[in-house]
């Protein structure tokens, strides 16, 4: 009888955990992201502070630091950073389920210097990136 119940309440362990949305499972995947691996250099100029999921907006959401001779207002060139962006995201298999759902992927670059500066700010929807529809 107790093996029964324990396999019983297994069981629904297991179902639960295969319900999880794939909203929870963003969030939890970005969680897990930017406690495993941020702050991490991405090269000299760009450090990736973490990853979060909004809920609300379905947006995956990129925090970067910019250093060294990047750390500039006005530097970035806007087209071709985003442009740079958008391949990149257009290109990403692993992004797949998310494209596939309409998720928005925001892109944030503050300054090291002066954290409260954000030098670049960008925001893709599925109208950017899904050539498709």
């Amino acid at each position: 009888m107790m093996k029964q119940l324990i396999a019983f309440a297994l069981v629904g362990v297991l179902f639960a955990a295969c319900q999880e949305s794939l909203e929870e499972k963003a969030a939890k995947e970005a969680e897990l992201y930017t406690k495993k691996n941020c702050p991490a250099k991405i090269d000299e100029n760009i450090t990736i502070d973490s990853l979060t999921f909004e809920i609300s907006t379905r947006t995956l959401h990129y925090y970067y630091t910019l250093s060294g001779i990047a750390d500039s207002v006005g530097l970035l060139n806007e087209e071709t950073v985003r442009n740079s962006l958008l391949n990149e995201l257009k290109n990403t298999t692993s992004m797949m389920g998310y494209k596939e759902e309409g998720y928005r992927f925001a892109y944030t670059y503050r300054s090291q210097k002066n954290p409260k500066t954000i030098l670049f700010d960008m925001v893709f929807t599925e109208k950017d990136y899904n050539t498709k529809k």
